[in-house]
């Protein structure tokens, strides 16, 4: 055959529209399923898909999709059925008996060796999920959850019961943690330590890719036992879609450009780009974004290591002095766009029970000037010298704190270094003032209160400031054996206000979520512990 100079030429031309048509053909499918996918980006790095190590936030946001526990929160953080439809609670509050459905299969798998590669759900895989949770050999950072748990077995294949070595009114509000997901026992054997990157649930959405560092991939659950309140079946969206650009600004680039669905939280890189001082979206977001804000369990804060012989450390004067000496509506207002509210009470966050509009410390120059000059007369100490520890992300902050106590005669010094610095020395006590945050791994207020209980001081337990009160200790032991909850919030309510009298600590303010998402993003929803639901989040599809 011979070929033309022309002929070659409309060869290039045909190939070259081919090629176009089908770049085309692909983007338009690409467009028209776009509104199927959710896609956010993970800074920090998964490292496990493996229920067990569902430590922090990417490895729990992630995990979420894939596995359910016996019980679930709704964002008001109230106890409702997961996998189990309902449970009973002894009278002495020692035995909890869950009664599980009997429609929860696993997600398909080969090795289920059944017609339709899937098994139900029963509580001998609960149970076997709970011993894997305390097997030395997973090493799972969760099995603090099961510590008080005397013994648990599976009656039948509907009824797992729990029986607790003392009474532990939160108990409940653990078994939602990821950590208590159920497991498939054939599945973790057959992966071994592979089961972190091959998991095997029960959720809305099930595994399907999974580039480390690069991309997560997840798809529709398609036999998902859980329905929306009109009979539909859950989820609504056919993929998540994960991307882990390790950079905040890179992150806030993909979103600006509509490439990603959430943004999660508010970093100094791009807060004054997307906000206004008071908080609000800037005019050239307002048409194609979203923005919610709720309350989040999460204390910011100031911790004194007691357990110390310098003076002003041991200086209940000093220690009030600096509560009452820096103004922190003035420091959420100019240094976190508003986000965030003033922790002017005690140390129990908005957003959960026992949380109180107890006196704590508003900003009051004067009196904080008043206690530091009597401090001075009683030790002879006219320069009075505190050093605070923290990173770089707190380092704006912690030089407002600087400059305002320094306006009222107390030397201060920052310290930055890394935050893994922080967390070796605040374990070890080599920290007289630290920069910290409690988050709640639990909706119950004594996660709040369990750091200043004098049986917890580190680094057998997480009061890292070493306080120690006979009274709030006494309370703290009895909140325990009180059922009614009414009459608990009271108990966690004057122990909070011990914290504020003696002030081992100095309260920041009480975080908060706030999500940023493209207009076409609906039914998601806030929580105070910032965790993602995405089992009835859909996208309404762009023009």
């Amino acid at each position: 055959m011979k070929f033309t100079r022309r002929s070659i030429s409309i060869n290039y031309i045909t190939i070259a529209y081919t090629i176009i048509a089908l770049t085309s053909c692909k983007n338009s499918f690409n467009q028209n399923k776009d509104h199927l996918v959710f896609r956010y980006n993970q800074y920090e790095n998964v490292s496990s898909l493996d229920p067990a190590f569902a430590r922090d936030v990417p490895n729990i946001w992630s995990t979420n999709q894939l596995f359910n526990s016996l019980v679930q929160l709704d964002d008001s953080l109230h106890i409702k059925p997961d996998i189990a439809k309902k449970w009973k609670i002894s009278d002495d509050a020692l035995k909890y008996i869950f009664i599980l459905r009997n429609d929860v299969k696993f997600h398909k798998h080969k090795e289920f060796r059944t017609k339709d590669s899937t098994r139900l759900v029963t509580a001998h895989d609960f149970e076997y999920s709970f011993s894997r949770l305390t097997n030395p050999k997973v090493s799972s950072p969760g099995g603090w959850v099961l510590k008080n748990v005397e013994n648990y077995k599976a009656i039948n294949d509907t009824i797992f019961e729990i029986k607790l070595k003392k009474p532990f009114p939160a108990f409940l509000g653990l078994m939602s943690m990821r950590y208590c997901s159920v497991v498939p026992k054939e599945i973790v054997t057959f992966y071994g330590n592979q089961f972190r990157a091959n998991p095997i649930g029960t959720g809305p959405f099930k595994f399907k890719m999974w580039e480390e560092n690069i991309k997560l991939v997840l798809r529709k659950n398609e036999i998902y036992f859980e329905k929306d309140n009109k009979g539909r079946q859950l989820p609504y969206l056919e993929a998540v879609a994960v991307t882990f650009l390790p950079d905040k600004q890179s992150e806030f680039l993909q979103f600006a450009q509509g490439k990603i669905d959430l943004l999660n939280s508010l970093d100094a890189s791009y807060k004054d780009e997307l906000l206004t001082p008071s908080g609000k979206l800037r005019d050239k977001y307002k048409d194609r974004v979203h923005i919610s804000k709720g309350a989040y369990l999460n204390s910011e804060y100031l911790g004194f290591y007691l357990d110390t012989d310098k003076k002003e450390i041991q200086s209940k004067l000093l220690r009030k002095a600096i509560n009452y000496g820096f103004d922190r509506k003035k420091m959420i207002t100019y240094l976190k766009n508003g986000i965030g509210t003033p922790a002017i009470h005690g140390f129990i966050p908005k957003g959960i029970p026992g949380y109180n509009n107890t006196p704590g410390y508003k900003y009051n120059p004067e009196k904080a000037r008043q206690l530091i000059d009597t401090y001075k007369k009683q030790t002879k100490d006219n320069t009075p010298t505190i050093r605070i520890a923290t990173d770089a992300n707190y380092q704006t902050i912690c030089e407002f704190i600087q400059r305002e106590l320094e306006k009222i005669g107390l030397n201060i010094i920052v310290d930055v270094m890394p935050s893994s610095t922080i967390r070796q020395k605040k374990w070890a006590g080599k920290l007289e003032l630290f920069r910290a945050s409690w988050i709640a791994d639990y909706p119950d207020a004594e996660n709040f209160l369990s750091p200043y209980y004098s049986k917890n001081f580190t680094p057998n337990g997480p009061n890292y400031t070493h306080f120690k009160n006979e009274t709030f200790d006494k309370l703290y032991e009895e909140s325990f054996l009180i059922t009614d909850i009414k009459l608990r919030e009271q108990h966690y309510i004057k122990m909070d206000s011990i914290i504020i009298a003696h002030a081992p600590i100095v309260p920041l303010y009480y975080d908060q979520v706030v999500r940023f998402t493209q207009k076409n993003v609906k039914g998601l929803t806030n929580n105070p512990q910032n965790f993602l639901v995405l089992k009835r989040v859909w996208k309404e599809k762009n023009n």
